[in-house]
């Protein structure tokens, strides 16, 4: 007699297999229910706790389809052996250190060229900035540039670093750029018309980020393009950045501008 399965479900409504990833201590992951956020601390029998970069605890169950990891869908599952211990990396992916006080605040300072972008390097690289007492602070354009360096004054020790976006040669923005930049001010840019494109299309489950055409607001091209709400791009800008758990989720070529200008401000010069 012919055998046939109990599970009457047609295949196109069953849901597709996910990975099953050990939730090792430091792995950082989101719980989409609630958009929070956070690195392993503790994985018990049928739960896991996750540390949010403010230090806030929330513990979880361990439930199929669970989690989301750098934008896609995992169960986590009790790795063998696992132990109670605190993350070993920062979002930035340096070595965390436990307990550590942030230092006095050097005289030196990284601007970027807007509050979202201020907001993302806060997320990656807080952790860092602390330790090595760097403030960052935002421009409102960088026509402004000019007088913000001459009234900073870089010297040895309060070296100035200036993030751009879509930093291109030729451009007024580049020769800006090449007008104040000096032995104490380094300007960088990356390739990005705007901060949100340095953020991975993988991590916020999107194919690709759309092309605006030229002349219009590409924030709001972008939203139209994607089917997100464009009347308020702020509310858009805090959904992504909850997706962003780590310097994992954002393109190399904004991470290696950001660690050069850490790298910049913080050679020589006392706190």
């Amino acid at each position: 007699m012919r055998q046939y399965s109990a599970d009457l479900t047609p295949p196109w409504k069953k849901p597709k297999p996910v990975p099953e990833v050990p939730a090792e201590p430091g792995l950082v992951v989101e719980e989409p229910g609630t958009g929070f956020c956070g690195a392993v601390i503790r994985c018990e029998a049928g739960t896991v706790t996750l540390e949010d970069r403010f230090g806030k605890h929330r513990v979880f169950p361990l439930e199929p389809r669970g989690f989301l990891l750098e934008g896609r869908v995992v169960t986590l599952v009790r790795p063998s052996g696992a132990a109670p211990v605190r993350p070993t990396r920062t979002a930035s992916g340096s070595v965390a250190v436990p307990g550590a006080r942030a230092r006095v605040a050097r005289a030196g300072r990284i601007y970027v060229e807007g509050r979202h972008d201020a907001e993302l390097v806060e997320k990656v690289w807080g952790d860092d900035l602390r330790i090595e007492g760097v403030v960052v602070e935002y421009l409102e354009g960088v026509d402004d540039l000019p007088s913000i360096v001459e009234e900073f004054a870089p010297g040895p020790d309060a070296r100035l670093g200036v993030l751009v976006d879509h930093l291109v040669p030729g451009t007024k923005e580049w020769r800006i750029a090449e007008a104040v930049t000096s032995e104490h001010a380094l300007v960088v840019g990356h390739p990005y018309i705007d901060i949100w494109e340095a953020v991975k299309p993988s991590s916020l489950g999107i194919a690709g980020w759309p092309r605006v055409p030229h002349g219009q607001d590409w924030k709001t091209g972008v939203c139209h393009a994607l089917g997100w709400p464009s009347e308020n791009t702020g509310a858009v800008w805090q959904a992504i950045l909850k997706r962003v758990g780590s310097y994992k989720d954002l393109e190399p070529e904004l991470l290696g501008r950001v660690e050069e200008l850490i790298d910049f401000v913080t050679v020589g010069g006392g706190a």
